[in-house]
Protein backbone atom coordinates (compact mmCIF):
# COMPACT_ATOMS: atom_id res chain seq x y z
CA UNK A 1 0.00 0.00 0.00
CA UNK A 2 1.69 3.29 -1.36
CA UNK A 3 1.47 6.21 1.50
CA UNK A 4 -0.17 9.48 0.51
CA UNK A 5 2.50 12.20 0.27
CA UNK A 6 3.72 14.05 2.80
CA UNK A 7 3.10 18.21 1.83
CA UNK A 8 5.41 20.60 2.91
CA UNK A 9 4.09 23.37 5.78
CA UNK A 10 1.92 26.28 4.27
CA UNK A 11 4.62 29.00 4.12
CA UNK A 12 4.59 32.82 4.99
CA UNK A 13 1.99 35.19 2.91
CA UNK A 14 3.75 37.84 0.92
CA UNK A 15 2.60 41.07 0.65
CA UNK A 16 3.38 41.93 -3.55
CA UNK A 17 2.38 45.56 -3.82
CA UNK A 18 2.71 45.24 -7.91
CA UNK A 19 4.41 48.74 -7.74
CA UNK A 20 5.53 50.67 -11.34
CA UNK A 21 9.03 48.88 -12.48
CA UNK A 22 11.50 51.03 -14.57
CA UNK A 23 11.32 50.35 -18.21
CA UNK A 24 11.05 46.73 -18.93
CA UNK A 25 12.39 45.65 -15.63
CA UNK A 26 11.96 42.68 -14.35
CA UNK A 27 9.42 42.02 -11.14
CA UNK A 28 12.39 41.28 -8.23
CA UNK A 29 9.71 39.60 -6.02
CA UNK A 30 8.47 36.88 -8.91
CA UNK A 31 12.35 36.21 -9.55
CA UNK A 32 12.59 35.58 -6.11
CA UNK A 33 9.98 33.27 -5.73
CA UNK A 34 10.96 30.97 -8.84
CA UNK A 35 14.12 30.88 -7.40
CA UNK A 36 13.34 30.37 -3.74
CA UNK A 37 9.71 29.78 -3.15
CA UNK A 38 8.11 28.39 -6.42
CA UNK A 39 4.17 27.98 -4.38
CA UNK A 40 3.65 30.79 -2.76
CA UNK A 41 1.41 32.78 -0.66
CA UNK A 42 0.35 36.16 -1.94
CA UNK A 43 -1.26 39.17 -1.05
CA UNK A 44 -2.67 41.40 -4.06
CA UNK A 45 -3.30 45.36 -4.09
CA UNK A 46 -7.03 45.14 -3.42
CA UNK A 47 -8.97 42.54 -1.21
CA UNK A 48 -5.41 41.59 0.65
CA UNK A 49 -7.50 39.41 3.27
CA UNK A 50 -8.64 37.23 0.72
CA UNK A 51 -5.18 35.53 0.10
CA UNK A 52 -3.86 33.38 -2.83
CA UNK A 53 -1.76 31.39 -4.11
CA UNK A 54 1.23 31.79 -7.09
CA UNK A 55 2.89 29.07 -8.98
CA UNK A 56 6.08 30.64 -10.54
CA UNK A 57 7.78 27.30 -12.54
CA UNK A 58 7.17 26.54 -15.92
CA UNK A 59 6.26 22.83 -15.08
CA UNK A 60 4.09 24.27 -12.33
CA UNK A 61 2.44 27.00 -14.45
CA UNK A 62 1.06 24.63 -17.37
CA UNK A 63 -0.09 22.40 -14.50
CA UNK A 64 -2.70 24.59 -12.42
CA UNK A 65 -3.71 26.07 -16.24
CA UNK A 66 -4.39 22.90 -17.68
CA UNK A 67 -5.81 21.08 -14.66
CA UNK A 68 -9.80 20.92 -14.66
CA UNK A 69 -9.34 20.39 -11.10
CA UNK A 70 -8.70 24.42 -11.30
CA UNK A 71 -11.59 26.23 -12.49
CA UNK A 72 -11.84 30.14 -13.39
CA UNK A 73 -16.13 29.13 -12.89
CA UNK A 74 -15.73 29.07 -9.25
CA UNK A 75 -14.38 32.74 -9.89
CA UNK A 76 -17.67 34.33 -9.99
CA UNK A 77 -18.40 32.83 -6.31
CA UNK A 78 -15.06 33.53 -4.41
CA UNK A 79 -13.38 36.91 -3.35
CA UNK A 80 -9.78 36.80 -4.24
CA UNK A 81 -6.73 39.17 -3.76
CA UNK A 82 -6.36 40.83 -7.00
CA UNK A 83 -4.64 43.42 -9.12
CA UNK A 84 -7.49 45.67 -9.45
CA UNK A 85 -10.37 46.78 -7.21
CA UNK A 86 -13.28 45.89 -10.02
CA UNK A 87 -13.97 42.92 -12.67
CA UNK A 88 -12.26 43.48 -16.05
CA UNK A 89 -13.92 40.78 -18.05
CA UNK A 90 -17.66 40.13 -18.23
CA UNK A 91 -18.92 37.39 -16.13
CA UNK A 92 -20.52 36.25 -19.89
CA UNK A 93 -16.40 36.25 -20.59
CA UNK A 94 -14.63 33.04 -22.04
CA UNK A 95 -12.21 34.58 -19.23
CA UNK A 96 -14.71 33.02 -16.26
CA UNK A 97 -15.18 29.64 -18.58
CA UNK A 98 -14.21 26.19 -18.50
CA UNK A 99 -14.75 23.39 -20.58
CA UNK A 100 -16.79 22.36 -21.69
CA UNK A 101 -19.08 25.61 -21.54
CA UNK A 102 -15.67 27.36 -22.69
CA UNK A 103 -15.13 25.08 -25.74
CA UNK A 104 -18.33 25.83 -26.98
CA UNK A 105 -17.91 29.73 -26.63
CA UNK A 106 -14.51 28.99 -28.47
CA UNK A 107 -16.22 27.36 -31.15
CA UNK A 108 -18.22 30.64 -32.15
CA UNK A 109 -15.39 32.53 -32.69
CA UNK A 110 -12.28 30.03 -33.83
CA UNK A 111 -13.46 30.82 -37.54
CA UNK A 112 -12.13 33.76 -37.91
CA UNK A 113 -8.87 32.81 -35.99
CA UNK A 114 -7.53 30.35 -38.51
CA UNK A 115 -4.31 30.59 -40.73
CA UNK A 116 -6.57 31.90 -43.26
CA UNK A 117 -7.76 34.49 -41.25
CA UNK A 118 -4.38 36.28 -40.35
CA UNK A 119 -2.85 35.90 -44.05
CA UNK A 120 -6.40 37.61 -45.27
CA UNK A 121 -5.28 40.55 -42.70
CA UNK A 122 -1.72 40.97 -42.81
CA UNK A 123 -1.88 42.64 -46.65
CA UNK A 124 -4.44 45.03 -44.45
CA UNK A 125 -2.12 45.59 -41.39
CA UNK A 126 0.86 46.18 -43.71
CA UNK A 127 -1.10 48.86 -45.90
CA UNK A 128 -2.01 50.36 -42.72
CA UNK A 129 1.81 50.42 -41.43
CA UNK A 130 2.41 52.19 -44.76
CA UNK A 131 -0.36 54.91 -44.26
CA UNK A 132 0.42 55.66 -40.93
CA UNK A 133 4.42 55.87 -41.43
CA UNK A 134 3.70 58.27 -44.69
CA UNK A 135 1.36 60.63 -42.32
CA UNK A 136 4.24 60.36 -39.78
CA UNK A 137 7.05 61.82 -41.53
CA UNK A 138 4.58 64.66 -42.75
CA UNK A 139 4.00 65.69 -39.09
CA UNK A 140 7.86 65.72 -39.03
CA UNK A 141 10.61 64.61 -36.22
CA UNK A 142 10.89 63.79 -33.78
CA UNK A 143 7.53 61.60 -33.51
CA UNK A 144 5.70 59.72 -31.24
CA UNK A 145 5.59 56.01 -32.40
CA UNK A 146 2.62 55.25 -29.72
CA UNK A 147 0.74 58.01 -31.40
CA UNK A 148 1.54 57.14 -35.03
CA UNK A 149 2.12 53.77 -35.09
CA UNK A 150 1.93 51.41 -32.24
CA UNK A 151 -1.65 52.69 -30.86
CA UNK A 152 -3.98 53.03 -33.98
CA UNK A 153 -2.30 49.65 -35.98
CA UNK A 154 -3.49 47.36 -33.79
CA UNK A 155 -6.89 48.95 -33.14
CA UNK A 156 -7.22 49.12 -37.06
CA UNK A 157 -6.21 44.68 -37.06
CA UNK A 158 -8.63 43.78 -34.77
CA UNK A 159 -11.40 46.46 -36.36
CA UNK A 160 -10.83 44.91 -39.75
CA UNK A 161 -11.33 41.55 -37.67
CA UNK A 162 -14.59 42.75 -36.17
CA UNK A 163 -16.00 44.30 -39.23
CA UNK A 164 -16.23 47.78 -38.01
CA UNK A 165 -16.59 50.12 -40.04
CA UNK A 166 -14.17 53.30 -40.60
CA UNK A 167 -16.19 56.19 -39.37
CA UNK A 168 -16.38 53.95 -36.20
CA UNK A 169 -13.16 53.43 -35.43
CA UNK A 170 -12.66 56.75 -33.61
CA UNK A 171 -15.15 56.15 -31.20
CA UNK A 172 -13.47 53.45 -29.99
CA UNK A 173 -10.15 54.17 -29.54
CA UNK A 174 -9.98 55.47 -25.88
CA UNK A 175 -12.01 52.57 -24.41
CA UNK A 176 -9.51 49.70 -24.34
CA UNK A 177 -7.20 51.80 -21.80
CA UNK A 178 -9.93 52.44 -19.28
CA UNK A 179 -10.87 48.78 -18.93
CA UNK A 180 -7.36 47.59 -18.88
CA UNK A 181 -6.23 49.76 -16.18
CA UNK A 182 -5.82 49.70 -11.94
CA UNK A 183 -5.54 53.73 -12.24
CA UNK A 184 -9.07 54.91 -13.18
CA UNK A 185 -10.97 52.80 -11.20
CA UNK A 186 -14.28 50.95 -11.23
CA UNK A 187 -16.28 54.07 -12.43
CA UNK A 188 -14.19 54.63 -15.79
CA UNK A 189 -14.00 50.84 -16.28
CA UNK A 190 -17.88 50.46 -16.19
CA UNK A 191 -18.45 53.47 -18.10
CA UNK A 192 -16.39 52.39 -20.86
CA UNK A 193 -17.55 49.01 -20.63
CA UNK A 194 -21.23 49.76 -21.08
CA UNK A 195 -20.10 51.85 -24.30
CA UNK A 196 -18.47 49.11 -25.90
CA UNK A 197 -21.44 47.07 -25.25
CA UNK A 198 -23.66 48.94 -26.55
CA UNK A 199 -22.01 49.63 -29.79
CA UNK A 200 -21.03 46.05 -30.43
CA UNK A 201 -24.41 44.88 -29.78
CA UNK A 202 -25.37 47.44 -32.48
CA UNK A 203 -22.77 46.02 -34.85
CA UNK A 204 -24.20 42.40 -34.09
CA UNK A 205 -27.55 43.42 -35.37
CA UNK A 206 -26.24 45.09 -37.94
CA UNK A 207 -23.99 42.23 -39.37
CA UNK A 208 -27.66 40.10 -38.60
CA UNK A 209 -29.22 42.25 -41.33
CA UNK A 210 -26.33 42.08 -43.77
CA UNK A 211 -24.29 38.88 -43.09
CA UNK A 212 -20.23 39.10 -43.97
CA UNK A 213 -16.78 36.86 -43.14
CA UNK A 214 -15.71 38.82 -40.56
CA UNK A 215 -15.56 38.12 -37.24
CA UNK A 216 -18.69 40.21 -36.38
CA UNK A 217 -20.75 38.72 -39.10
CA UNK A 218 -19.12 34.63 -37.24
CA UNK A 219 -20.65 35.66 -34.48
CA UNK A 220 -23.74 36.66 -35.84
CA UNK A 221 -24.10 33.99 -37.37
CA UNK A 222 -23.55 31.79 -34.25
CA UNK A 223 -25.84 34.15 -32.55
CA UNK A 224 -28.51 33.08 -34.83
CA UNK A 225 -28.23 29.53 -34.68
CA UNK A 226 -28.31 29.54 -31.27
CA UNK A 227 -25.11 28.45 -30.50
CA UNK A 228 -24.44 31.70 -28.55
CA UNK A 229 -26.56 33.77 -26.62
CA UNK A 230 -26.54 37.98 -26.87
CA UNK A 231 -24.26 38.44 -23.66
CA UNK A 232 -22.29 35.81 -24.78
CA UNK A 233 -21.57 36.96 -28.32
CA UNK A 234 -21.16 40.67 -26.87
CA UNK A 235 -18.64 39.24 -23.99
CA UNK A 236 -16.83 37.92 -26.97
CA UNK A 237 -16.54 40.68 -29.54
CA UNK A 238 -15.55 43.14 -26.76
CA UNK A 239 -12.74 40.68 -25.41
CA UNK A 240 -11.46 40.34 -28.48
CA UNK A 241 -11.35 43.97 -29.09
CA UNK A 242 -9.95 45.10 -26.15
CA UNK A 243 -7.34 42.87 -25.62
CA UNK A 244 -6.61 42.80 -29.09
CA UNK A 245 -5.93 46.72 -29.83
CA UNK A 246 -4.56 47.19 -26.07
CA UNK A 247 -2.06 43.70 -25.68
CA UNK A 248 -0.47 44.43 -29.01
CA UNK A 249 0.14 48.05 -29.04
CA UNK A 250 1.82 47.78 -25.81
CA UNK A 251 4.03 44.49 -25.92
CA UNK A 252 4.54 45.87 -29.86
CA UNK A 253 6.17 49.10 -28.70
CA UNK A 254 7.89 47.13 -25.97
CA UNK A 255 9.62 45.37 -28.79
CA UNK A 256 10.56 48.55 -30.48
CA UNK A 257 11.98 50.42 -27.52
CA UNK A 258 13.85 47.19 -26.10
CA UNK A 259 15.35 46.73 -29.90
CA UNK A 260 16.03 50.87 -30.39
CA UNK A 261 17.80 50.12 -26.73
CA UNK A 262 19.48 47.33 -28.38
CA UNK A 263 21.80 48.05 -31.44
CA UNK A 264 23.22 44.60 -31.58
CA UNK A 265 19.85 43.12 -31.85
CA UNK A 266 18.77 45.53 -34.32
CA UNK A 267 22.08 44.86 -36.55
CA UNK A 268 21.39 41.21 -36.86
CA UNK A 269 17.73 41.75 -38.03
CA UNK A 270 18.62 44.39 -40.43
CA UNK A 271 21.16 41.74 -41.62
CA UNK A 272 19.29 38.46 -41.10
CA UNK A 273 15.76 39.55 -42.33
CA UNK A 274 14.55 36.13 -41.97
CA UNK A 275 15.25 35.51 -38.25
CA UNK A 276 12.34 37.77 -37.89
CA UNK A 277 9.05 35.51 -36.96
CA UNK A 278 11.97 33.50 -34.61
CA UNK A 279 12.71 37.45 -33.16
CA UNK A 280 9.68 37.95 -32.60
CA UNK A 281 9.06 34.70 -30.86
CA UNK A 282 11.99 35.59 -28.38
CA UNK A 283 10.78 38.96 -27.53
CA UNK A 284 7.17 37.58 -26.57
CA UNK A 285 9.03 35.59 -24.07
CA UNK A 286 11.30 37.80 -23.15
CA UNK A 287 9.71 41.01 -22.38
CA UNK A 288 7.42 41.38 -19.24
CA UNK A 289 4.11 42.35 -20.80
CA UNK A 290 2.18 42.60 -17.66
CA UNK A 291 2.20 43.99 -14.11
CA UNK A 292 1.43 41.08 -11.18
CA UNK A 293 -0.62 38.48 -12.72
CA UNK A 294 -4.02 37.61 -14.43
CA UNK A 295 -7.37 35.83 -13.35
CA UNK A 296 -6.55 33.27 -10.56
CA UNK A 297 -8.12 30.07 -10.36
CA UNK A 298 -9.90 28.35 -7.96
CA UNK A 299 -9.32 24.81 -6.63
CA UNK A 300 -12.06 22.19 -7.18
CA UNK A 301 -10.44 19.88 -4.66
CA UNK A 302 -7.44 19.64 -2.59
CA UNK A 303 -4.27 19.56 -5.19
CA UNK A 304 -0.74 18.89 -4.64
CA UNK A 305 1.64 21.40 -6.97
CA UNK A 306 5.19 21.52 -6.55
CA UNK A 307 4.76 19.50 -2.84
CA UNK A 308 2.64 22.19 -1.89
CA UNK A 309 -1.16 21.01 -1.21
CA UNK A 310 -3.64 23.72 -2.02
CA UNK A 311 -7.17 22.90 -0.68
CA UNK A 312 -10.12 22.86 -2.21
CA UNK A 313 -11.73 26.51 -2.54
CA UNK A 314 -8.47 28.16 -2.56
CA UNK A 315 -7.40 30.51 -5.52
CA UNK A 316 -4.16 30.26 -7.23
CA UNK A 317 -2.36 32.68 -9.38
CA UNK A 318 -0.15 31.22 -12.19
CA UNK A 319 2.50 33.87 -13.58
CA UNK A 320 3.43 33.13 -17.19
CA UNK A 321 6.08 35.76 -16.46
CA UNK A 322 8.17 34.11 -14.46
CA UNK A 323 8.06 30.17 -16.39
CA UNK A 324 9.43 32.13 -19.15
CA UNK A 325 12.17 33.10 -17.07
CA UNK A 326 12.42 29.47 -15.51
CA UNK A 327 15.91 27.95 -16.05
CA UNK A 328 14.95 24.77 -15.83
CA UNK A 329 13.21 25.27 -18.93
CA UNK A 330 15.17 28.50 -20.97
CA UNK A 331 18.96 28.19 -20.91
CA UNK A 332 20.61 31.77 -19.98
CA UNK A 333 16.41 32.68 -19.57
CA UNK A 334 17.53 36.76 -19.06
CA UNK A 335 19.09 37.12 -22.16
CA UNK A 336 17.35 37.73 -25.59
CA UNK A 337 18.83 34.84 -27.56
CA UNK A 338 16.96 34.64 -31.55
CA UNK A 339 18.76 31.82 -32.03
CA UNK A 340 16.67 30.20 -29.13
CA UNK A 341 15.13 27.27 -30.33
CA UNK A 342 13.26 24.23 -27.72
CA UNK A 343 11.03 24.48 -25.62
CA UNK A 344 7.90 27.09 -26.35
CA UNK A 345 7.03 29.94 -23.83
CA UNK A 346 3.74 30.49 -22.70
CA UNK A 347 3.18 34.17 -22.86
CA UNK A 348 0.05 33.71 -25.10
CA UNK A 349 -1.19 31.26 -21.87
CA UNK A 350 -1.50 27.60 -21.66
CA UNK A 351 -3.87 25.09 -21.58
CA UNK A 352 -7.74 26.26 -22.58
CA UNK A 353 -6.97 29.66 -21.84
CA UNK A 354 -4.53 29.95 -24.35
CA UNK A 355 -4.64 33.05 -26.65
CA UNK A 356 -6.63 32.94 -29.74
CA UNK A 357 -4.95 36.29 -30.86
CA UNK A 358 -1.55 34.40 -30.96
CA UNK A 359 -1.35 34.36 -34.48
CA UNK A 360 -3.05 37.30 -35.33
CA UNK A 361 -0.93 38.72 -32.78
CA UNK A 362 3.21 37.81 -34.07
CA UNK A 363 1.47 39.14 -37.37
CA UNK A 364 1.32 42.43 -36.24
CA UNK A 365 4.41 42.44 -34.52
CA UNK A 366 6.28 41.18 -37.53
CA UNK A 367 4.76 43.89 -39.74
CA UNK A 368 4.95 46.74 -36.87
CA UNK A 369 9.05 46.00 -36.73
CA UNK A 370 9.76 45.01 -40.08
CA UNK A 371 8.25 47.74 -41.48
CA UNK A 372 10.49 50.27 -39.13
CA UNK A 373 13.39 48.76 -39.60
CA UNK A 374 13.48 48.66 -43.71
CA UNK A 375 11.94 52.14 -43.73
CA UNK A 376 13.97 54.23 -41.14
CA UNK A 377 17.97 52.73 -41.65
CA UNK A 378 18.68 55.21 -38.90
CA UNK A 379 15.74 55.01 -36.85
CA UNK A 380 16.71 55.75 -33.28
CA UNK A 381 15.36 57.59 -29.74
CA UNK A 382 14.89 61.05 -29.81
CA UNK A 383 15.49 60.91 -26.02
CA UNK A 384 17.57 58.90 -23.88
CA UNK A 385 16.73 55.40 -22.80
CA UNK A 386 15.70 56.55 -19.39
CA UNK A 387 13.66 59.30 -20.08
CA UNK A 388 10.94 56.79 -22.60
CA UNK A 389 7.79 57.71 -19.91
CA UNK A 390 5.98 53.85 -19.34
CA UNK A 391 2.59 53.85 -18.42
CA UNK A 392 1.25 54.24 -14.57
CA UNK A 393 -0.74 52.05 -12.73
CA UNK A 394 -1.36 49.30 -16.10
CA UNK A 395 -2.45 46.09 -16.21
CA UNK A 396 -0.26 45.52 -19.18
CA UNK A 397 2.85 47.35 -19.53
CA UNK A 398 4.34 49.56 -22.19
CA UNK A 399 5.48 52.90 -23.37
CA UNK A 400 3.24 56.00 -22.59
CA UNK A 401 5.42 58.29 -25.38
CA UNK A 402 8.15 56.38 -27.23
CA UNK A 403 9.57 59.18 -29.48
CA UNK A 404 11.64 58.82 -32.12
CA UNK A 405 13.78 60.28 -34.96
CA UNK A 406 15.78 58.87 -38.65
Amino acid sequence: MTSEPTAAPRPAVRTWAVEDLPALDFDPLLLELLHEEPVARIRLPFDADHEAWLVTRYDDVRAVTSDPRFSRTALLERQVTGMTGHMVASKAALNYADPPYHTQLRKAVTKAFTGQSTKRLRPLAQATADRLLDAMERSGRPADLMEHLHGPLPMAVVCDLLGVPDEDRAELASWPDLILSSGPGPEGSRAAKAQIHGYVGELLERRLAEPSDDLGGVLAESLADGRVDRDEAVSLAMAILISGAHAVRNNSANMVYLLLTRPDLTDRLRTEPELLPQAVDELLRWIPHRNGVGLPRIALEDVEVGGVVIRAGEAVYASYLAANRDPAVFTDPHTVDFDRTGVGHVSFGHGPHHCMGAMLTRMESEVMVSTLLARYPELRLAVRPEEVPFQSKGLIRGPKELLVTW
